[in-house]
Order: structure tokens, then sequence, then C-alpha cells
């Protein structure tokens, strides 16, 4: 059974699932780069919860969680079957660790999770759940060593054949998100852009963990953390000692960096 990398995709708007762009492209080559998973779980942005969640449905129905955007943007699908066993596995490691989960019977696919997975594996074939993060501090102190200790706890699932995908942004500001699509970011935005792939490329746990003070424009680049927690999910998975490595690099909107990582290396637990 082939063990699988953790990976932190940014999905950007809902119409990346059919904006032609960068970062769209390089969605449609990356699950033929990294391979077919036997199931795949899934951390997004868009389910909040104030504890560890994974969705145990049968059937991953999806959920058009937005408003106001173009009409064919509804019409799309991804029935992809669900994956109540992996649920169940993800819970008992999570159980396992300390971290109290739950497991939600219906839930379905929010557009963080099919946004990238039409792209990545279109035939909707892999059995996929969803795992919620939490929000500080309505629900966690330290939410980024939160995220890491849960991908920490979930490390084995890749040696099961099971793709970590991670999917959030890299910045995330939509007070500054204005057409078009290939706007140049500020500066502010390059700016968190390359020290995020400064230090995960490092590897430096203490200055991600802490990146609310260590990072320049912070709280610009993100002024609601949500979308960053699913990289720490991801960077965790891989095992203390992990490096990130960038594997796409793209801005969206101005405000949206696209980055998406590989993370590799790490330490495997017993």
């Amino acid at each position: 059974m082939s063990e699988f990398p953790s990976v932190f995709v940014s999905h950007g708007a809902p119409t990346l699932a059919l904006e032609a762009c960068p970062a769209h492209a390089f969605l449609e080559s990356l699950g033929s780069t990294l391979g077919r998973p036997e199931a795949i779980l899934c951390v997004s942005a868009h389910w909040e919860m104030p504890g560890p969640a994974v969705s145990g449905a049968e059937g991953a129905s999806i959920i058009h969680d937005f408003h106001g955007f173009p009409a064919p943007l509804y019409r799309l699908d991804y029935p992809a079957p669900g994956a109540p066993g992996l649920a169940a596995r993800a819970k008992a490691l999570l159980d396992g660790a300390g971290l109290a989960s739950t497991i939600d019977p219906a839930r379905g696919l929010d557009h963080g999770a099919w946004v990238p997975l039409r792209l990545m594996y279109p035939e909707a074939d892999i059995p996929t759940t969803q795992l919620a993060v939490q929000m500080p501090p309505r629900a966690v102190k330290n939410g980024a060593g939160h995220h890491l200790a849960m991908g920490r706890a979930l490390e084995p699932l890749r040696r099961e054949g099971v793709l970590i995908l991670a999917s959030g942004g890299a910045t995330h500001n939509l007070s500054e998100f204005a057409p078009p699509i290939d706007r140049q970011p500020p500066s502010h935005v390059a700016a968190f852009d390359a020290w995020l792939a400064r230090v995960a490329e490092a590897g430096d746990e203490a200055s991600l963990i802490d990146w609310q003070h260590s990072a320049p424009e912070a709280r610009r680049a993100h002024p609601r953390a949500e979308h960053f927690m699913p990289f720490f999910v991801a960077f965790g998975a891989a095992g203390p000692g992990a490096k990130g490595r960038r594997i796409h690099q793209s801005f969206s909107y101005g405000a949206l960096s696209m980055a998406a990582f590989v993370f590799e290396g790490g330490k495997t637990a017993p």
C-alpha cells in the first residue's frame, strides 16, 4: 500500500472550479502527480466545529455553501462515495491522542473540499470524508498548535493509503479581494507568501506556530485564521521534523495567495 505525503492547497474563490488560471491548471495535474489513494481525508476551512469532527456520511453529497455566483457553478456536482470507515479510524486516532472527537453522520463536502477534488480526481470515485477545523479563541486557545496536534494524531493514515488533503488559503483577506483574477498581489500579500514558503521549507515549526507574531502582515493576510488552520494539520500529519516543499505559487484576485505545499521527511510514529 502506497504511503502518501500530506498536502495543503489554497482553494481560492468557488469559481476556481470553472475559471482558467494557473491554480486551476495546477490542481488538474496534482492528482496524477500524487497518484490514486485508497481514500481521502479532506480538512476544509469551511467546516468549523467547537472540537474535532469528521463526517461519517455514506455518500459525500456536495454543499453549495456560497451565494451570488454564476449559475453554472450551482450545477456542478461531485458524487464521491463517503468514507465512514475512515471517519471511524480518524476518530479513534484523535481520541487516542487526547483530542476528543465526534462523527457527523450526514455532513457533505463543502466547496473547500469539492472544488479542488473535482479538479484533482474528476472521476469522483475515491471514498472521501471531511475533517472540521476549530477556530480560536472560541474553541481552542492555540489554534496553530491544536491543528498541528490533530495532524500528528492522524499521521498513521498516510501509511494506510489515505491522502490527507488540507484545503484553505495561504492568504485570505476578502476585504482586499478585487478583479481581475490575475491582478498582481499587493506587497503585504507577497511578503506573507514569501515568509510562508521560507519557514515551511526550513521546517521551522516554532515560527509557524507563532505565525501571528513572526510573519509579516499576519493579521492583514488572515484577519480571521480559519483558512490558515488546515495548513497546520497537513504539516503535523507529516510527522515531527517534517519540511514543506512549495509545489505551486500563484495569486488570485490580488488578495489570495494560491500557494500549495507537500510535507515530507518527518519521523513516523512507532
